[in-house]
């Protein structure tokens, strides 16, 4: 009986900061009210969601967002090697 108190305990604690807002209330993507007795969509382990649509819309802008942090991060990398470039091709001769 202490263990189940104790668990109670444990799992009804609300963290600082936090005044009764549980983390699968509301959609993640449309902040939709969850039922309690509804299906709810997890994605990224922790993130809810109302429906498949709103996981798989989550989904697709997380997608476009990793590709144009990689598109930022290789025309960096080039810029960065197209500087070096430069400074490397300005050696000059001298004639005496």
């Amino acid at each position: 009986m202490a263990a189940s108190v104790a668990c109670a305990f444990f799992f009804d604690a609300e963290p600082l900061g936090e005044t009764g807002k549980h983390a699968l209330d509301a959609c993640a993507l449309c902040a939709k009210p969850l039922a309690r007795d509804s299906d709810i969509f997890m994605y990224r382990g922790d993130t809810p969601f109302c429906s498949e649509e709103c996981r798989d819309e989550q989904m697709e802008l997380d997608a476009v967002r990793a590709r144009q942090a990689a598109r930022r991060l290789r025309q960096y990398a080039s810029g960065t090697e197209t500087r070096r470039g430069h400074q490397e091709s300005r050696k000059v001769s001298v004639v005496s």
